[in-house]
C-alpha cells in the first residue's frame, strides 16, 4: 500500500495534465470551468426542520429559496453520528474504514487530493476526527486544508474551545454565539483571505444543532418552534448572509454549494429530563417527520438528512430528485468537477454523482450500507435481527428479527415484509456481508 506522501505525489501528474488539457480523469467540466465548492454541513439537523422538507413551524426562507434555485435529494444519507458522518464526507469511505472519531492520519481527504489540483481550501466549524484532541497530524492542516479555525470536538459539556490552525484560539460558553460566529468566518475568509485567482473549497461544519443548543438574543424566543425553532431560523438567516456574500463577490455563477447534515435528529424522549444540561425549556430536537427514529438509529431517520444542491446553469433548478446519494460521494464526484485522481490504494465507498447532480441522470447510487445493521437497494430496505443501534437511540418496539422495508410505500417503515419476501431478505443479506468483508480491494477496483 502506498504511503499518504507518495500517493499524493503519483496524483500529480495527473492532476497537471488536467490543468492543460482538461480531459485527465475522465472530467467533463473544462479547467476554467472549475467551480468553487462551499459545504455548509450542519449538526443533528432534522430531515423536516427545514420549510421545502414541509415543516410549518420554522419559518427558512433562505434555505426554502436554495432549494428552489437548485435541487433538493429526498434520499440523501450521511452517517448516524457525527464523527463517523465526518470522515465519511471527508475521505469517501464508508467508518468501517475511515474510523470515524479516531480518522487516522493516513486516511485521504477531498481537501488534500483538491489542494493538489490546485485549489485552495479552508475549514470552519467542528473537525470531530482527531478524536476531539489536538493531534497535530490528525488535525485539519495536516489533513488538507490551508486554513482551519474551529473546535476539535463537540460542545457536550456547554463549553468549546478554538483552535485557529493549529494553535488554541481561546473558548466559549456561549453556544448562542457560535452559528453567527462560524458564519462571520467564512464570509471574512471569502472576502479577505482567499487569493481571488484561484479555485476554493469551503467546508463549513457548524456545531448546532447538537446538544446544547442555544440561538443568540436577536433569536431566542422568535421561532413557533421552541428554542430548537429559533436555532434553525438563526440558521437560515446565517446561511443567506453567507449565500449574499457568495452573489456580492460574484462567485454565485461558479460555486456549487452543497447543503447537508452529518446525521438525523435527537429525538428521543428519555432526554426530556434536561440531564445533558440544555438552557431550561429549551427542547433539543428536532423534526424527522414521516421517519423513524432519529440520531444514532439505523431507521431512516438515523441516516437521512436533508440535501440541497446549488450551481446556476449546472445543477437543474426547481427539481427534487429521490435518487441515492451520500455523503461518501463527495469526494470523487468533487474529482470529476475538479480534476484530481481518485485514491486507488484502498476502498472507496463513494461514487462519481456528477451526472446526476447535473440532471444528466436520474438514478443515483445502486445501494447503501448501514453501519453494522444493514442495506439499502432501491426501494428495498434490509435489517438484520442484532442490528446496530446507539445505546440513546435503541427502539424498544423493534423485535429482535430481520426486518424488510418497501420505503416507497412505507417510508415510516413500520410493515415488515421479511416473512412474505425471503428471496430478497437473502439477497439483500448477502449484499450487507460482502460490503462488510470487502475492505481490501485490488489497487483500483473502487465501489460501484
Amino acid at each position: 500500500m502506498h504511503s499518504k506522501s507518495a500517493l499524493l505525489l503519483a496524483v500529480q501528474p495527473c492532476v497537471c495534465a488536467f490543468l492543460v488539457t482538461s480531459v485527465c480523469c475522465d472530467s467533463i467540466v473544462a479547467a476554467a470551468e472549475r467551480p468553487n465548492i462551499l459545504i455548509v454541513f450542519t449538526d443533528d439537523q432534522g430531515y423536516a426542520d427545514l420549510g421545502c422538507y414541509g415543516n410549518t413551524k420554522n419559518k427558512t426562507p433562505r434555505l426554502d429559496q436554495l432549494a428552489a434555485e437548485g435541487t433538493q435529494f429526498t434520499s440523501f444519507y450521511a452517517q448516524t453520528v457525527c464523527g463517523p458522518s465526518r470522515s465519511a464526507l471527508l475521505t469517501g469511505r464508508q467508518p468501517i474504514r475511515s474510523q470515524g472519531w479516531g480518522m487516522p492520519a493516513s486516511e485521504i481527504t477531498f481537501a488534500e487530493l483538491m489542494r493538489e489540483s490546485g485549489y485552495q481550501t479552508a475549514c470552519i466549524g467542528k473537525w470531530d476526527v482527531s478524536n476531539r484532541k489536538a493531534i497535530i497530524e490528525r488535525m485539519p492542516n495536516a489533513q488538507g486544508f490551508d486554513y482551519y479555525f474551529g473546535t476539535l470536538g463537540a460542545n457536550d459539556d456547554g463549553k468549546v474551545v478554538f483552535h485557529e490552525n493549529n494553535e488554541e484560539a481561546g473558548s466559549t460558553t456561549d453556544m448562542g454565539s457560535l452559528t453567527k460566529l462560524y458564519t462571520d468566518k467564512a464570509i471574512d475568509y471569502l472576502r479577505n483571505e482567499r487569493d481571488p485567482e484561484k479555485p476554493f473549497v469551503l467546508y463549513v461544519a457548524h456545531t448546532m444543532m447538537h446538544t446544547i443548543i442555544d440561538a443568540s438574543d436577536r433569536f431566542r424566543g422568535t421561532s413557533d418552534g421552541d428554542l430548537y425553532g429559533d436555532v434553525v431560523e438563526e440558521f437560515d438567516f446565517e446561511t443567506g448572509r453567507l449565500l449574499d456574500a457568495i452573489d456580492e463577490l460574484d462567485l454565485k455563477e461558479n460555486t456549487l454549494i452543497l447543503y447537508t447534515s452529518d446525521n438525523g435528529p435527537w429525538n428521543q424522549p428519555r432526554y426530556t429530563d434536561n440531564k445533558l444540561g440544555h438552557p431550561p425549556g429549551s427542547v433539543f430536537w428536532g423534526e424527522a417527520g414521516p421517519l423513524r427514529n432519529g440520531k444514532g438509529s439505523c431507521y431512516e431517520a438515523g441516516y437521512r438528512v436533508p440535501c440541497l444542491v446549488r450551481w446556476p446553469g449546472k445543477v437543474p433548478a426547481g427539481r427534487m430528485s429521490d435518487a441515492i446519494f451520500a455523503t461518501i460521494d463527495f469526494l470523487p464526484t468533487f474529482a470529476n468537477l475538479t480534476g484530481f485522481a481518485v485514491p486507488t490504494d484502498r476502498r472507496i465507498d463513494g461514487i462519481d454523482q456528477t451526472d446526476l447532480l447535473l440532471g444528466q441522470r436520474d438514478t443515483g447510487r445502486e445501494h447503501f450500507y448501514f453501519h453494522d445493521a444493514g442495506v439499502r437497494q432501491g426501494k428495498w430496505k434490509y435489517l438484520k435481527a442484532d442490528a446496530h443501534f446507539h445505546g440513546y437511540a435503541v427502539d424498544e418496539a423493534r423485535p429482535q428479527a430481520e426486518e424488510l422495508f418497501d420505503l416507497e410505500a412505507d417510508l415510516g417503515e413500520r410493515t415488515n415484509l421479511a416473512a412474505a419476501q425471503p428471496e430478497k431478505v437473502a439477497e439483500l443479506r448477502e449484499l450487507m456481508q460482502s460490503i462488510e468483508g470487502d475492505d481490501k480491494l485490488a489497487p483500483g477496483a473502487n465501489a460501484r
